[in-house]
């Protein structure tokens, strides 16, 4: 038990978020104690104070993310904005800026290239509102919808993780992985012996890991420990003791591509409670998605853009194209989301989902932490008589966050909205399904941090196989589930208190 917390205390996270600590701590006792020292400072801070707030209220933001700065700010009007400086501005430098123009510019002619073959008016022939969907994701993410691209769903960890090392096997050309956690043990332990073997073929192998999803799964220095085997690996927006809040933008994708002809994308990381190697939190349920043929060229461009944003490293793109047709399964558009660019893609693509929903709407996420655009879109839509239904965990992985998301429980479910949380333990997927027409399987959660804050990537399918399949593999999951009714929704005075609060400041979490 020592050992253990030793070894926690001594972690490079804590020693990197105690620095932060010391950092902040600094900057505030300088902040009052001139305010303290000087009539004339402590007025000029509180006038900034209500200027920020002022301008904070203008700003194109989420109301819900002013809303719990506004409070903090007006609670401590000289310490909060001090923090909102550190933490809360999202703008970018003009430098970053003009490299993110600068991607998306890279990018257009492949937009336009498959643009030209009109996949995506003939999806709208056949659904014009499927079509502006796609048309949506393709304008603003740059990602455009394929077709010839066959397609596997994984209901489990375990069985994406078969078809996983089956793929690896095969790879002749190029790996490339992107993921938010690796930890070494039986998944990533497999993984990478295949790796290492076929970086001794010649192929060519990329890694690219974020440092503070894997800061507690892998020691210091193990990208040099994998590099030292002749993989090529990137270590993601490193978390290094800097007051700012460029440390809010993690990588959470999930993607593996080998050879541009096959790609995995979903909510499944490297680590063994993904495949319920041990259960971490009970039994874990989550999903992924396997493609073959056209649209992995979406995942592979995904992967060397955040690639090239992290290295300064650059591709010869041609190199990487797909090499294969497969038997077209529907309509498939894989894509990604940057909280660089002002634009909430996902989020945007979920609500389109809803607001389209004739019949039913099925969601799987781990967090329902919502904005209101997103409470008013599930209300509506079950006010409406769309059978909305949403499955939570019934373990939490966070002690924090799970009293948020049941927060969100009693107003959902008067509006007809049903909840069910997963009785076996965690549910880790992140699905959309709506009348047996479209779904989206990806990474992206339903919580402020994955819509605003992360670099995220999903697949959206039309008249695939892989909608039935989702539909019913929920189904199937449901029946292991508790329905949470509006007597089961409501808590003692205190519990509602203490979730009211937190639910002020999840937005900030």
């Amino acid at each position: 038990m020592i050992k253990k917390l030793l070894k926690f205390l001594t972690s490079r996270m804590v020693i990197v978020a105690v620095l932060i600590l010391l950092q902040m701590a600094f900057v505030v006792n300088l902040v009052v104690y001139l305010s303290s020292a000087s009539v004339y400072v402590y007025s000029l801070l509180e006038l900034v104070s209500a200027a920020s707030v002022i301008w904070l209220v203008s700003k194109n933001e989420n109301p819900s993310y002013k809303l719990a700065w506004v409070i903090l700010i007006m609670a401590f009007p000289i310490v909060g904005i001090v923090f909102y400086l550190m933490f809360g501005d999202k703008r970018m430098s003009k430098g970053l800026s003009r490299k993110i123009e600068g991607y998306y510019k890279d990018i257009l002619p492949f937009v336009e290239e498959q643009s030209h073959k009109g996949v995506g008016r003939s999806l709208g022939e056949e659904d014009a509102f499927l079509g502006r969907q796609a048309a949506y994701i393709t304008r603003i993410s740059g990602a455009p919808v394929f077709q010839n691209t066959s397609v596997q769903y994984c209901e489990l960890g375990e069985v994406k993780f078969r078809y996983l090392l089956e793929e690896l096997q095969k790879a002749r050309h190029f790996i490339f992985l992107e993921y938010f956690i690796i930890e070494p043990g039986k998944m990533f332990g497999d993984v990478l012996k295949i790796l290492q073997q076929k970086v001794r073929e010649g192929v060519e192998v990329r890694l690219m890991y974020d440092d503070l999803g894997s800061i507690q799964t892998v020691p210091p220095g193990y990208d040099k420990v994998l590099a030292s085997s002749g993989i090529r690996v990137c270590v993601f927006n490193p978390f290094r003791p800097h007051v700012n809040s460029v440390l809010n933008y993690r990588d959470h994708r999930k993607i593996c591509v080998i050879d541009g002809n096959v790609g995995f994308t979903g909510g499944i990381n490297l680590a063994d409670e993904y495949i319920n190697a041990y259960q971490k939190h009970g039994h874990w349920k989550d999903t992924a998605v396997m493609l073959k043929g056209e649209a992995v060229w979406n995942l592979t461009l995904l992967f060397m853009q955040l690639w090239c944003f992290s290295t300064g490293d650059e591709f010869d793109v041609e190199r990487y194209r797909p090499t294969v047709e497969a038997e077209s399964d529907g309509y498939v558009q894989p894509f990604g989301d940057s909280p660089l660019d002002s634009l909430n893609v996902a989020e945007n693509a979920y609500m389109q989902i809803i607001n389209g929903a004739t019949n039913y709407v099925y969601i799987t996420t781990p967090y329902l932490i919502l904005d209101n655009e997103m409470l008013g879109a599930l209300t509506l839509a079950a006010q409406s008589g769309v059978d909305v239904r949403i499955m939570t965990p019934h373990v939490p992985d966070k002690w924090f966050v799970h009293p948020v998301t049941r927060s969100f429980y009693l107003p959902l479910i008067k509006a007809g909205v049903k909840i069910y949380e997963y009785s076996p333990g965690f549910v880790h997927a992140k699905m959309f399904v709506a009348d047996d027409k479209v779904a989206i399987v990806g990474t992206t959660n339903m919580d402020y941090r994955s819509f605003y804050l992360h670099f995220e990537c999903g697949v959206a399918f039309y008249f695939s196989k892989v909608v039935g399949a989702v539909k019913q593999d929920i189904l199937d999951t449901l029946q292991r589930c508790e329905l949470i009714t509006e007597k089961k929704a409501g808590a003692r005075w205190y519990v509602r208190l203490g979730r009211a609060l937190l639910r002020i400041f999840a937005p900030l979490m």
